[in-house]
């Protein structure tokens, strides 16, 4: 009953012998890629196959969810919902032992080939019930990411499926163990702002309360703290990914919450169009402002068991190996008293040297600083038994980090924006001028801090002004003019509110010309390019994707969704009923002369049409299996609209549905539908009218 992938497992004994859902040929491409890659050519395979699942699947940012958790190499790591293993291999890399329950087999070898060098890992494959009680009962950490709101699905036939599930999972931690929830909030910026519903694909879903019902139901955060609390955990903390869990690159907690200013990447349509129906950064920024974050954050993170030291962290590895780290915020315990520590850790052997000359750097910086009137903020190297990296040979040195002095106050980039909202522009330009005087002290020197943005510096209660972050410090000069306006520059693309700002004073301050400013910016593409090496960046790539953003001003024009109205969509049904994610639109040269073709894989259980998005009147002429006719009165035909006549429906609903149920009919490996149907769009007062007097 155990089946070896390389040092891998897989448990198949509660295996039924077939993937009760699977999503078709993409998890074939998966496969392919897990069996025939190393995982250091998956960056590259997603930039070049420009695709939503791969993506989703094999960015290693999916990993940062819980990079963060201070899992050790003495602890057992339980991962409920594993899928095609996206978060696996950091668990593995931090854990003595993982234990991964999934339902899917094929998903199960794609997680077993990407990770065939870990030995620490078993998979279960099987339905988490049957599983479940073979279990033992001493796990440290046992975490679902992105599995808590399939609940209804793990637990049937429950009146309370969320708190049943919940209580047999803390039957298997240890007493001081964790559980760990990653999952949206149902009331996410995000969805108010015009993304779609991440598991239905529709709009609003979440926020109307899931009207039309389906397994899935994500929660406020207050509705998943009741639904511990009702379940006896006492010990409870929330945390806030950004932004979202799935692509994590910040980490907020109730102890430090976002600043405004800082939630500036909200563009999250991967997988499919969205609207835009606000400037989410500007939102955000109210929402702070009014202490209202915890309430719209785009996902949570719920952790039950003891308090945590991290409550902050940053994640920087959309960047070349070299540079790839994480920025955490630790309130430590030392002597009954909270001490707060500012760390910055490699994510990969590579990027060891980097955080090393960090602490070298501040030693050059406090030397060309020092007798002046900012002070750099103090590090120091330690050493990091407890952690292990991803490239980490055996006869690598002992990782270490870098640790910096926690220090009060607020940053130059805060009051700047202070100024103009008061438009106190005289202010303003006293700021900026003594920021110039400060940092052009021993300008000569060849040491440079290239990222002296206003955000980098800290002005304490006391008035004294501190670079708090310095990891882009180079061995030359480079003039103070060129600093500030990369500074300026900076702080002007961050925020559309900034632009009231005369960029041309500054520029006559700084005795720049327009031509020193062009060479500027291209110096700073330069110099993003140089962190981020050949790579895309996440914004690159989600344009390469190409899924659109309709914005407001363009509700009125917008064609495309006009065009989608009259498409025909196709759902399949693999045996967990319809969804979004499991149907496709009919391109339109794929239809001619009103009719087209499918090819049905055998595993589908049911097919459901949609003849378009709008009220409307179908009349089928034919469908045809396999060359045979199915006549539209068949039992294995069914519709959500009214019958006009011999294969004519009205639908007065504007997602009018076809099922054809595939249970009865002869099927093979690979299946011809064929369909041959007249659409025609009809206002919904005419079927209305057609329905009430009896016009069929």
């Amino acid at each position: 009953m155990i089946e070896e992938i390389g040092k891998i497992k897989l448990n198949l004994e509660h295996y039924s012998g077939e993937d009760q859902y699977c999503d078709g040929d993409i998890e074939d491409e998966l496969l392919d890629i897990a069996r025939n890659y190393s995982q250091v050519e998956y960056p590259r395979i997603i930039e070049e196959r420009k695709n939503w699942p791969v993506l989703y699947h094999l960015s290693e940012l999916r990993e940062n969810i819980v990079d963060w958790l201070p899992i050790t190499k003495d602890m057992k790591v339980l991962e409920v919902g594993s899928g095609c293993g996206a978060i696996t291999g950091a668990l593995s890399r931090k854990a003595k032992e993982v234990t991964c329950i999934e339902l899917s087999k094929k998903r199960s070898l794609i997680n077993a080939y990407r990770h065939m060098d870990c030995e620490n890992v078993t998979i279960h494959v099987g339905n988490f019930q049957d599983i479940e009680p073979d279990l033992p009962c001493d796990y440290d950490y046992i975490c679902l990411i992105g599995v808590f709101e399939y609940g209804q699905a793990y637990i049937a036939s429950s009146d309370n499926p969320y708190e049943d599930y919940l209580n047999i999972l803390g039957r298997h931690k240890k007493a001081d163990g964790h559980i760990v929830i990653a999952i949206e909030n149902k009331l996410g910026l995000k969805y108010w702002a015009g993304c779609k519903e991440d598991h239905l694909g529709t709009w609003f879903s979440s926020l109307e309360g899931y009207p039309d019902g389906g397994v899935v139901r994500t929660f406020t955060r207050d509705a998943l703290m009741k639904i511990a609390a009702n379940c006896g955990f006492t010990e409870m903390s929330m945390y806030y990914p950004y932004p979202d869990y799935k692509f994590m690159t910040s980490l907020y907690s109730d102890a430090r919450l976002p600043k405004a200013g800082e939630l500036s990447s909200n563009l999250r349509n991967f997988d499919r169009e969205r609207l835009l129906l606000f400037d989410e950064k500007l939102v955000f920024d109210t929402l702070i402002s009014e202490g209202q974050f915890p309430l719209f954050s785009n996902s949570y993170m719920m952790v039950l068991g003891p308090e945590i030291d991290i409550k902050y962290a940053k994640y920087s590895n959309d960047r070349a190996g070299e540079y790839k780290i994480k920025t955490t915020l630790n309130h430590c315990k030392i002597a009954g008293k909270t001490v707060k520590k500012i760390e910055k850790h490699a994510l990969s052997s590579e990027s060891q040297e980097h955080i090393e000359q960090i602490n070298k750097e501040y030693e050059k910086l406090s030397e060309r600083f020092s007798g002046s009137k900012l002070k750099i903020n103090k590090c120091m190297l330690v050493s990091s038994e407890k952690e292990s990296l991803p490239t980490e040979s055996e006869n690598s040195t002992q990782p270490v980090y870098a640790e910096f002095e926690y220090l009060e106050g607020r940053t130059l980039e805060e009051y700047l924006d202070e100024c103009l909202e008061k438009d106190d522009l005289d202010k303003f330009h006293m700021l900026f001028d003594e920021y110039l005087e400060r940092i052009s002290y021993n300008e000569e020197l060849p040491i440079t801090d290239y990222d002296l943005i206003f955000s980098n510096i800290l002005i304490s209660p006391d008035g004294a002004w501190n670079i708090i972050d310095y990891e882009w410090t180079f061995d030359k000069q480079v003039d103070t003019k060129e600093i500030a306006f990369r500074a300026v520059y900076c702080y002007l693309l961050e925020n559309e509110r900034r632009n009231k700002l005369n960029l041309d004073l500054i520029l006559q301050k700084l005795g720049i010309t327009e031509e020193n400013a062009a060479f500027y910016r291209q110096q700073e593409m330069r110099f993003q390019k140089y962190v981020t090496g050949k790579r895309m960046s996440m914004p690159e790539i989600r344009d390469a994707i190409g899924q659109p953003v309709y914005s407001i001003s363009e509700i009125p024009m917008l064609t495309p969704i006009e065009k989608q109205k009259c498409m025909i969509q196709i759902y399949e049904d693999m045996g967990s009923g319809f969804s979004e994610e499991h149907s496709f639109f009919l391109e339109d040269d794929r239809i001619e002369n009103e009719e087209f073709k499918l090819v049905v894989e055998e595993v589908i259980k049911a097919l459901r049409i949609d003849p378009c998005s709008d009220y409307c009147i179908v009349m089928i002429r034919e469908i045809k299996w396999n060359e045979t006719a199915i006549p539209p009165k068949s039992k294995c035909i069914t519709t959500n609209g009214f019958r006009i006549g011999d294969g004519v429906y009205g639908f007065d609903t504007q997602d009018p549905n076809i099922t054809l149920q595939l249970s009865s009919l002869e099927k093979k490996r690979e299946n011809i539908l064929k369909v041959s149907m007249q659409v025609t769009r009809v206002p919904e007062e005419t079927l209305k009218h057609m329905q009430k007097r009896g016009l069929f």
